[in-house]
């Protein structure tokens, strides 16, 4: 079943990056490496490439240590940890669709944000956050950051619960701080949920779609299009079902190298056992 269901519709898939097939017609041709080399010849795609590690590196290092951060708090002895947890983890059950929508209206210049900060006196940070080139790709990665960090959180909290609780009471009573206790008695006991998250948000951050489309549409110009976002375009909307097949190829071989990379890392230095 796998391998009709997977293998087979992707291996057809991938034949298409060597043609100049449309998507539609059944006419295609045989056109080799032609679709790679334009995608190095492209400008957009290059750009598409740039932005897309952008916000691949900007989702794994904001992400993980907002997580990080929520899940030592909500795992202490405060009264409504409890509560807390499910509040921080409420944005990852609710669909990137509809959270990018909340987030565009709320993007906008006479927005709840813009609103907010007006209100609090801090006008002088408004924002036209997704119509500015220079801006807009970061206010991408901050709705990212907002929905998925709960997540990450919780995947914290589970490795933070396995920690046992004597070793950190005896470093306290021998005078150790609490850096000292969480870089050499939590932080090791980290290194599979560390693995874990940085994993996800790795392949998350590079094959993110939904909310760039949602919120912009690769816009403003092209300041915010992604290797998603160009696929998309290519396959769907332009009918170049071929280079948009070639560009999905290296997008895949980017989330390979780089999360097996992360891995492979990780694992050398204790991370995955």
């Amino acid at each position: 079943m796998y391998l009709f269901v997977v293998v087979w519709p992707s291996l057809q898939g991938t034949a298409f990056a060597f043609t100049n097939w449309d998507g539609l017609s059944a006419d295609r041709d045989f056109v080799g490496l032609a679709q790679f080399r334009r995608i190095l010849a492209d400008p957009g795609a290059y750009g598409a490439i740039i932005n897309t590690l952008l916000i691949a590196a900007g989702v794994v290092i904001i992400q993980n240590l907002i997580g990080l951060l929520l899940a030592l708090g909500v795992n202490t002895k405060i009264k409504s940890r409890n509560v807390l947890r499910v509040v921080l983890f409420a944005p990852a059950v609710v669909t990137p669709v509809a959270t990018a929508y909340l987030w565009r209206f709320m993007y906008t210049p006479d927005g709840a944000l813009n609103q907010l900060l007006g209100a609090v006196g801090l006008g002088s940070l408004q924002q036209n956050w997704l119509g500015d080139s220079d801006i807009a790709l970061w206010a991408i990665v901050g709705v990212v950051v907002w929905q998925f960090a709960g997540y990450s959180m919780v995947i914290f909290l589970a490795a933070l619960q396995g920690v046992p609780q004597e070793i950190l009471e005896a470093s306290h009573v021998d005078g150790a701080g609490a850096f000292r206790r969480f870089w050499s008695i939590i932080r090791p006991e980290l290194a599979p949920a560390i693995t874990i998250n940085l994993m996800l948000s790795i392949i998350g951050g590079l094959k993110l779609f939904d909310q760039v489309w949602v919120m912009t549409g690769g816009g403003p110009g092209t300041a915010t299009d992604t290797m998603s976002t160009m696929i998309y375009k290519n396959a769907f909307q332009f009918g170049d079902f071929g280079y948009g097949i070639a560009m999905a190829l290296v997008l895949t071989i980017f989330v390979t190298v780089l999360s097996g990379a992360q891995y492979g890392l990780l694992s050398r230095q204790g991370g995955s056992k």
